[in-house]
């Protein structure tokens, strides 16, 4: 019985064109979040402060990864097109991330004198992570049954990943002088960006109007009183109205570590799209 209401939801998706086109602007904003931090969390395989936090960033970055996994996998069922495809084949101007979690974790490249900030990728990840649990119980209101039901299995996972950052922010915060030092100019750099996270893109009116999650101010002030209460118990200085990008990630608009970044996920898979990877 489940799997055919889930049939005929999709398919009652797809006969609403409106719906259909807010429903997947929505699914791509979330999958490409996920996929390209995802991405970038890999980057620190070895090169993380020690080999507890090694495994633990990978195994975070993987689940993340499934997350966006799922959400692509929901637009495959929608009829957008194969879910690797997706990910792999897009070009940067196609992807709906925000630029937050595309930007490089520093400087040097992975294979190339990597100089990574860890306070910034601890940063980045508790900010965005924080973001992505409240949109995720706002999902779970969603008109769109799948989606809802997605996001409640994805929210179980995630607190674990929230309790791990927020360790981390309370070490730095509260070690030496030079962590702390640390830490505040990540957070600066930070919410330079943090700002666009609540965006909906350019179809936003009616993704919110369709039910499909709250809308921008909505999750915008959950989140901001969230991390402020984090921020005041880590005792760390409220850095305020957090920055929007000059770039649009939600409108296709993307910075060269996009590009690079999509360049290196998807070297292999486009040697041979048809291939069983």
């Amino acid at each position: 019985m489940g799997d055919r209401l889930h049939v005929e939801t999709v398919e009652a998706a797809k006969q609403n064109p409106s719906f259909a086109k807010a429903l997947t602007d929505l699914l791509f904003q979330l999958a490409d979040d996920d996929f390209i931090l995802a991405y970038r969390g890999s980057e620190w395989l070895g090169l993380a402060p020690h080999i507890e936090e090694d495994v633990a960033f990978s195994s975070m970055s993987q689940d993340m990864m499934g997350h966006a996994v799922m959400f692509y996998e929901m637009l495959e069922q929608l009829g957008v097109g194969k879910a690797d495809d997706l990910a792999q084949l897009r070009e940067a101007k196609a992807f709906s991330n925000a630029i937050l979690v595309e930007r490089k974790n520093g400087d040097g490249e992975y294979n190339d004198h990597p100089h990574y900030d860890w306070a910034y990728a601890i940063v980045r990840s508790y900010v965005y992570g924080l973001y992505k649990q409240v949109r995720l119980e706002a999902l779970t209101q969603s008109s769109y049954a799948p989606l809802a039901l997605v996001s409640r299995k994805m929210m179980t996972e995630h607190r674990y990943h929230l309790m791990h950052w927020q360790v981390w922010l309370k070490q730095l915060a509260n070690s030496t002088a030079d962590a702390r030092q640390r830490l505040e100019a990540a957070i600066a750099k930070v919410w330079e960006d943090a700002g666009e996270l609540p965006h909906l893109g350019p179809n936003q009116g009616d993704i919110v109007q369709f039910g499909l999650i709250a809308e921008e101010e909505q999750l915008k002030q959950k989140w901001l009183a969230l991390t402020k209460d984090i921020f005041d118990k880590a005792g760390l200085d409220w850095p305020g109205e957090p920055g929007v990008p000059q770039e649009r990630g939600r409108y296709g608009e993307h910075t060269a570590d996009l590009v690079q970044a999509l360049a290196t996920l998807s070297e292999v898979y486009r040697i041979d799209p048809a291939a069983g990877w």
